[in-house]
């Protein structure tokens, strides 16, 4: 397979390596010699040390193989750099390690009791799975009396949802904990001692307040919203999946066309082909993949946009062809004999404290006009009911002035003002009757990437300035808002000196990365952790509290067999009501959204109304 790919064999491919480089192992190799040009030296003059002899001998014999005059330069230029790459692709067989097959074998030997607290201490799970499955024993416990306790005990699936979510709030990227990791981190095999122990760090971090006033009153209401499910439009679906082919298949003859012949759209090896060897399209820029191969990834594929008509179709090619074996193609044969899709609703199914959806998963259905937009139309309402869609209002903005107290971004949501408007006032120095639309998309552009942490060079890209301009605008926009610049400083020195953030209500997460010896790697931490608060306040804690209370007081106005919730998709939350009482309930709902938290900054909810959740026109 070797000499197949790479037309030589499998001892040379350390040589191959010190021209090439290897980016998955941070092997640097020749800068400038690629896969092809690597390949062709190689089978030309084998391993690296006779190329080098040929060079400094006579370097005829590299040009008659048609290597350019470039490649010959950057050869003798980076010699040294080419035989040290090499040194470090070579596996060292010389190395004194004494090894003796063992007597007995691997069963007869091997100790589970040995392996299962090492698998689990680094969290190996699939490893853990399968070395059950090899073992052909459900339990890897060894001494039989400790198995049997284990096998005994009957443990009651909602404790351990309710135990689960506690570890989950005890350490965050754990998430959907199981009965296993339960075990694990209380080190015991009883449920009853594992429960006390984790109930007991859950109170020694803080957590207890989340946990009780949160996450527990939460558990019915998400097993009722999966139990109501979502009525489906299933032969809209059919009609819209007929359709959708039809264009997928006029996207795939377009491209086919752009490039002059026909390959497997699918594969990134013959797309990256196409696109970069035959169509010549520039790859300054571009991320490679872990295996050194040029990206054919979406967010690279953007970058190359502008410059042939074929990145449009494979665009949009891609988006139709998720859209149809995510949703339109699946959800139909996922429908129960009532009608309805039950996606499965899992509070602790991510680190920021947000619910999860999956089976499928309705978080990602595309919001705006297009392709993706038609998908929604097909969740409807029951006959006699309405959808009901509540989103909070800038959300993460408005939590954003609450967590970091900014006089200046406080006051212009007290005053109910046009946040991007008002902050492109203040930074440009112009009267809000003055701001243009381009002032405010700016703006709009600097307050989202600071709720994510952006720096100057993101802050330019999404701009499309050059880095004085940036530079410029993200200096003004910390000088007209200094207390948000103070805030994120204090959220970095806590992450640091913690190894934690904390949202608004205590719900913690912890970053690791921030100890990295790799700048990259603490930078990123460092972002994760500035949007942490704000994220894990908004979607985490504000949300759910909204749930908790929008659920209260349906049920005290003997409305809760009228109204139902359904899904919970980032900041909004849709329910179905029957029509009579849709006025009622939405007046409930929003006043519990509007008073989940009561800060500095109001809150605010916009309502929508329709009969499928595409089609929901806001009131």
């Amino acid at each position: 397979t070797v000499k197949e790919r790479f037309g030589f064999l499998p001892e040379l491919l350390p040589d191959y390596k010190g021209l090439r480089g290897d980016p998955s192992d941070n092997i640097i190799g020749v800068p400038g010699i690629g896969e092809k040009t690597a390949s062709v030296l190689i089978q030309e003059c084998g391993t690296l040390e006779n190329l080098y002899a040929e060079l400094k001998k006579d370097d005829a014999k590299l040009r008659s193989a048609g290597i350019k005059e470039r490649i010959i330069n950057l050869l003798k230029e980076h010699e040294e750099e080419a035989l040290f790459s090499k040194a470090l692709a070579t596996i060292r067989r010389d190395a004194p390690i004494a090894f003796a097959l063992p007597e007995k074998p691997w069963r007869d030997c091997f100790d589970p009791n040995i392996a299962e607290p090492i698998f689990q201490e680094f969290e190996f799970k699939s490893l853990h799975v399968r070395l059950k499955s090899v073992l052909g024993d459900k339990s890897l416990v060894a001494n039989t009396e400790i198995a049997a306790e284990s096998k005994e005990e009957t443990v009651d699936p909602t404790e351990v949802r309710k135990v689960g979510i506690a570890l989950w709030l005890i350490n965050s990227d754990l998430a959907s904990p199981t009965l296993e990791d339960i075990y694990a981190f209380a080190k015991t095999r009883s449920f009853a001692e594992a429960r006390e122990t984790i109930l007991r760090a859950l109170e020694e971090r803080g957590l207890k307040n989340v946990y009780l006033d949160i996450e527990l009153p939460l558990i019915p209401l998400i097993t009722r919203a999966q139990e109501r499910g979502i009525l489906i439009d299933v032969p809209y679906l059919e009609s819209l999946s007929q359709d959708y082919h039809a264009k997928l298949s006029a996207f795939e003859k377009k491209i086919y066309e752009l490039a002059g012949e026909e390959f497997n759209i699918n594969s990134p090896k013959q797309l990256g082909d196409i696109l970069f060897d035959k169509l010549e399209l520039k790859t300054k820029g571009l991320k490679k993949t872990a295996g050194g191969a040029r990206s054919t990834r979406e967010s690279e594929l953007e970058k190359l946009r502008d410059l042939h008509p074929i990145i449009e179709q494979i665009l949009s090619y891609r988006e139709l062809q998720k859209l149809l074996s995510t949703y339109i193609d699946t959800i139909p044969k996922m429908v129960g004999s009532d009608g309805r899709l039950h996606t499965t609703l899992d509070q602790t199914g991510t680190t920021t404290g947000r619910m999860s959806s999956s089976n499928p998963n309705l978080q990602n259905i595309p919001a705006r006009e297009g392709l993706g937009s038609a998908v929604r139309k097909a969740f409807v309402a029951a006959p006699g009911h309405v959808l009901l869609a509540l989103d909070y209002s800038q959300i993460e903005m408005r939590i954003l002035a609450e967590l970091s107290g900014d006089e200046g971004l406080v006051e212009i949501f007290q005053t109910g003002k046009d946040v991007h408007g008002s902050v492109a006032s203040r930074v440009f120095g112009v009267p809000e009757g003055e701001v243009t639309k381009d002032m405010r998309r700016q703006a709009k552009v600097i307050n989202f990437g600071i709720v994510y942490g952006m720096g100057v060079t993101a802050l330019r890209q999404n701009l499309g300035s050059t880095r004085e301009e940036a530079q410029e605008f993200y200096d003004n926009y910390f000088k007209t808002f200094p207390g948000i610049s103070k805030y994120f400083d204090r959220v970095k020195q806590q992450a640091h000196e913690c190894g934690y953030t904390e949202t608004l209500f205590g719900r913690r997460r912890y970053f690791p990365g921030l100890a990295s010896k790799l700048p990259y790697v603490r930078a990123m931490a460092e972002r994760m952790a500035m949007n942490a608060p704000i994220q894990g306040t908004a979607t985490g804690d504000l949300v759910k509290l909204a749930m908790i209370k929008a659920d209260q007081a349906l049920k005290a106005a003997g409305l809760d067999n009228k109204a139902f919730l359904l899904l919970q998709v980032h900041d909004e939350l849709i329910y179905e009501i029957e029509e009579s009482s849709a006025d009622q309930a939405a007046g409930l709902i929003k006043n519990a959204m509007e008073n989940a938290h009561a800060g500095r900054v109001p809150l605010a909810v916009n309502v929508s109304r329709g009969a499928s959740w595409g089609t929901l026109t806001q009131q």
